[in-house]
């Protein structure tokens, strides 16, 4: 698989800090979700977070449990040999290792545990001495568009262009949770009209249903898509825009439906079903003898009407030209066989057997 195709079709299950720091917890989480993806037969990255706590958050607000921020980011950090461990079990599990880092020496973290994609948060996406260290793992990258300007956006995807990295961009409404009207389902429309040559995905935060968005998103041409995830067996409190396990099994089910009911790529015409031209064949007027038609007559407008049904071997409107001359004769209101006119038709064996497929 070329380093740009690893997006296509792929679901992105963003554990984020749902282990709070438990590394039972995390464990759990990706023991449940894996299990969902393998039942699906899908294609799953597990998405972790990481943070050089210690560097990330400044010394002299480490105590300030009213700002929200710092007090999760503290009460849920992980030491390296945890997340190691939470890298091998989403291997395991049959999904890809992925990660969003926060900050530099993260960056470095997602290369020695091997991470295969890198995410880019919203609230990083001008954050350009991260980008400029995410760019040097040479790594894929999926970038959330959330509050950012148009520039960021043109701005960022130049960059990735012009170090030939892959990058797909995500829209995504920063809004935890989102309701149903702030979703902004056009924007996938814009995104791959603007960047046609990067995959364009769907990061959503809505929590009234797992059905709706996941189908607009797919038939609007989203490639890739992501939801936050937890499981809720124990005391800690589920967020609204957080999927848990039978959510993200009804979430993988709507996918498959949207492919299944969008068909072939909009970039080419579909081949029609047996089943849908043959339906049509019994439509279609054959060709009939208006009068007598004598052998080596050629055959003008005025020898022949169209009507239904069209039978086994009859020439149809699709092949009737003029000036075909007659093999055989025909009888007033019989059908123009095939085999009864010199055509390019009756040369062609294929054709002549579809021919006589087709009809009553």
């Amino acid at each position: 698989m070329s380093d740009s195709r690893i997006f296509e079709d792929l679901f992105v299950l963003e554990l984020a800090n749902n282990h709070w720091g438990r590394i039972e917890r995390g464990l759990k989480i990706v023991t449940d979700f894996a299990r969902i993806v393998r039942f699906n037969n899908v294609r799953a990255a597990i998405k972790l977070q990481f943070r050089d706590v210690d560097a990330f958050i400044h010394k002299d607000f480490r105590d300030r449990g009213d700002i929200r921020y710092i007090k999760k980011t503290l009460a849920t950090r992980m030491d390296k040999d945890a997340y190691a461990m939470l890298v091998r079990a989403i291997r395991q599990g049959g999904c890809i290792p992925m990660a969003t880092p926060f900050d530099e020496a993260s960056v470095d973290l997602c290369v020695e545990l091997g991470i295969d994609l890198i995410k880019l948060a919203s609230s990083d996406l001008n954050d350009w001495i991260l980008i400029e260290k995410i760019a040097t793992t040479r790594k894929p990258v999926i970038v959330s568009t959330g509050g950012s300007s148009l520039k960021d956006v043109d701005d960022l995807v130049k960059f990735f262009a012009n170090r030939n990295i892959p990058l797909a961009i995500n829209h995504c409404v920063s809004l935890y949770p989102s309701e149903d009207h702030e979703l902004e389902m056009n924007q996938i429309d814009f995104l791959r009209d603007r960047y046609p040559d990067n995959i364009i995905g769907f990061s959503t935060h809505e929590y009234t249903d797992w059905t709706s968005s996941i189908l607009i998103a797919h038939a609007k041409g989203a490639r890739t898509f992501e939801r936050h995830i937890d499981i809720d067996d124990d005391d800690i409190e589920v967020s609204r825009y957080c999927s848990l396990p039978e959510q993200v099994d009804t979430w993988f089910r709507s996918w498959k439906k949207a492919v299944e009911m969008c068909g072939a790529p909009g970039t080419r015409k579909r081949i029609p079903q047996q089943r849908e031209t043959e339906y049509l064949d019994g439509l279609i007027r054959g060709v009939y003898a208006r009068h007598d038609l004598p052998a080596g007559h050629a055959l003008s407008d005025e020898d022949v009407y169209l009507a239904i049904p069209l039978q086994k071997g009859q020439i149809s409107c699709r092949e009737l030209m003029h000036g075909e001359r007659l093999l055989h004769p025909v009888v007033a209101d019989q059908p123009v066989m095939i085999d009864a006119i010199d055509s390019p038709y009756a040369a062609s064996t294929n054709l002549k057997a579809l021919i006589y497929k087709r009809g009553l």
